[in-house]
């Protein structure tokens, strides 16, 4: 697997040298800074399009994040994600046997990475930073990135899918880092946030000899004074790693002092274990499992991986101090995994279970077994032509020129740790959910016109710090990546900037070209979508935990005869395979009988719940219904039915894939 990984990244290399000339400028229709897992899919869209492309990584690994150890997806609702970053998790599905898989192992999601590059003949340039960008009449005309050579990219469009923005600031773009006041944009949950959730319970000491002041605060916590609720601030939520560890004796290398340990800044931790009943590890570390023995771990609780208020130097730092930074990150992590497996003063129960665990001989071996990605929650966010707010997360406001959806909880992990009353406490952390998937505006993705014309941001895309935290996801970005790419082609086409490209045109090539490859659409039919779904009998309609909206449910056991028919309209004949979307519902039926009507005969098909493993986060899966051929029109359906049910009968979403 490892030999497969190097020849891949062997071949891009290759591929990018023939352009890695020194005093030579590279052009390109578009460039894209950034080899985040947003970057690879916004440059490979780009050269589906048929645009030249250059991606450039300042890192020597692709993917960011989503091949950096988030294996275990955030999601929100999988009906919000579309295109490009659905087919990546359809082909991590197909490396594991599944139709999608959202819970997988880093080096997999890097060689899927490699997959597009490859198949997409992209140019990447690896490990070079950007250093200077050049503006006539408020258009990006070159870059300048240093790395293994000093190189001048001229481009018609660039695109900032860097998790820190860099390009986008460089280029004379506004931007905020940090927390609006409240009052800014009518919100309730931006600004000082002092709520219960990864809290510390009352009653813990903040000083080093408790209840002495003098002797000063114990490591990790601010001496700041907290602010009034909803206050607005320049400083910034904690970012952490996500952090891949094997259980397998053969592949796993034994968690060691690391450099720069000192058991002091774990001390709150003690002091957390005795007002705590820790019963084991995720009591302080979110420990999800993933496939081959391994886990993401994020952080959870009061003191985990989160390294508060020891980032805010980072959105707006250079290199060297973003690499220190990174390190002391790193340098904490493995200290905190250290201290709690071999420290006398922790509970033996929790020693004994980390020390189950150990870095995996198969991931990051480039990096000593360790990502060198790290979890930039958030950095700088543009003020743009319009910016994202709760209530565009809420439904309150929506918007016309959505080019992609969101869907997750607003989310901030916390921000400072601070002293409160006396007691340590943790400041910033939200978790408002609820609402459904809502679209993301194209303009938040553009500059001002007075900014810069022809430039896309749809990483540090225009939101507040409390919307940026619902939209902030993975297979989000990519979406939006996929979005701008597109944008991007059609200002080139129409030879107008970005403010002036045709919104409809880029929403209906979305739609029409979901892959960017011209095959043949797949179709899902939505239990909202009222002109093909027709529905017999009072069926409940419920809002969580479904694909979409909503979804339609009945817990009558079969008392009184329901329907729900599904009719897609197929253009074009063919084999379809067929899948129907089964909730996280308590209580479902044991089997449930659904009708499968090609346009000639009909048959009935059994789903039994005992087949359906919902994995992870998601709120649902798909289950298989077979494969049929079709023709072209409206005859074929599928309908669900609540016939001899013993349980909840559920009729949400049917996908139908060309085969």
């Amino acid at each position: 697997m490892q030999l497969k990984k190097k020849i891949i990244t062997l071949l891009s290399l290759l591929m990018a040298g023939s352009a890695l000339h020194a005093g030579v400028p590279k052009e390109v229709d578009i460039c894209v800074y950034g080899g985040t897992s947003a970057g690879v899919i916004a440059a490979y869209t780009a050269k589906q399009l048929h645009k030249s492309v250059l991606l450039i990584s300042p890192d020597k690994r692709l993917g960011g994040l989503s091949s950096g150890g988030l294996g275990y997806t955030d999601i929100g609702n999988k009906y919000a994600i579309t295109g490009i970053s659905r087919n990546f998790y359809r082909r991590i599905g197909a490396h594991y046997g599944k139709l999608e898989q959202w819970i997988f192992e880093p080096h997999v999601a890097e060689e899927t990475f490699h997959h597009y590059m490859q198949a997409g003949k992209v140019d990447v340039f690896y490990d070079y930073q950007l250093t200077d960008v050049k503006k006539v009449k408020g258009q990006i005309t070159e870059i300048t990135v240093s790395g293994p050579t000093t190189q001048v990219v001229k481009a018609k469009m660039f695109i900032d899918c860097s998790y820190e923005g860099d390009l986008m600031a460089k280029a004379g773009v506004s931007y905020k880092v940090g927390r609006e006041a409240n009052e800014q944009y009518h919100e309730t949950y931006n600004g000082v946030q002092l709520r219960d959730k990864h809290q510390f319970p009352d009653g813990i000491d903040p000083y080093k000899i408790p209840g002495h002041p003098e002797s000063g605060l114990l490591w990790g916590i601010s001496p700041a004074i907290l602010d009034h609720p909803g206050a607005g601030d320049t400083k910034v939520q904690a970012y952490n790693f996500r952090i891949c560890l094997s259980n397998q004796p053969g592949n796993m290398i034994p968690i060691t002092q690391p450099a720069d340990y000192d058991p002091a800044r774990y001390e709150l931790l003690l002091r957390l274990l005795q007002k705590i009943d820790a019963k084991n590890l995720n009591a302080i570390l979110k420990f999800d499992l993933m496939q081959n023995g391994k886990t993401d771990i994020n952080n959870n609780g009061a003191f985990s991986t989160d390294m508060i208020g020891m980032n805010y130097d980072y959105p707006e730092a250079d290199v060297a101090t973003r690499k220190k930074i990174i390190q002391d990150h790193e340098n904490y992590t493995k200290g905190l995994l250290y201290f709690i497996g071999h420290d006398e003063r922790m509970p033996q129960h929790l020693r004994d279970a980390i020390l189950k665990w150990g870095y995996p001989k198969d991931e990051y071996p480039e990096t000593n077994h360790w990502t060198p990605q790290l979890y930039v929650r958030e950095a700088r966010r543009m003020v743009g032509e319009y910016v994202m707010t709760q209530a565009n997360c809420e439904g309150r406001e929506t918007v016309t020129d959505g080019v992609g959806m969101a869907a997750y909880t607003m989310d901030s992990h916390n921000i400072q740790r601070i002293v409160v009353n006396g007691m340590v406490k943790n400041e910033g952390d939200v978790q408002i959910g609820g609402f459904g998937p809502y679209p993301v505006s194209y303009r938040a993705l553009v500059p001002k016109p007075a900014d810069c014309t022809n430039l896309l941001v749809p990483v540090c895309l225009s939101a507040t710090h409390i919307a940026y935290g619902s939209i902030r996801m993975e297979p989000v970005f990519m979406v939006l990546a996929q979005s701008a790419a597109t944008a991007a082609a059609v200002a080139i086409d129409a030879h107008t900037t970005v403010q002036q490209a045709d919104v409809k045109k880029i929403q209906a090539m979305l739609i029409a070209n979901p892959l960017a490859d011209n095959s043949t659409p797949e179709i899902l039919v939505d239990n909202d979508d009222e002109k093909h779904v027709t529905i017999t009998g009072n069926w409940t309609k419920d809002t969580k935990g479904c694909y979409g909206p909503s979804m339609l449910t009945d817990n009558t056991k079969g008392a009184t005869p329901k329907r729900v028919r599904f009719t897609p309209d197929i253009r074009k004949k063919g084999r379809y395979h067929i899948y129907t979307y089964i909730p996280r519902l308590p209580g479902h039926a044991t089997v449930t009988l659904t009708s499968i009507f090609d346009g000639k005969t009909s048959q009935t098909v059994k789903i039994l719940s005992e087949n359906v493993k919902v994995e992870g986060q998601t709120s649902g899966e798909w289950a298989d219904l077979g494969t049929y051929q079709l023709s072209a029109g409206s005859k074929a359906y599928v309908e669900i039915g609540n016939d001899k049910a013993d349980g909840a009968v559920v009729a949400d979403a049917v996908l139908f894939i060309p085969e």
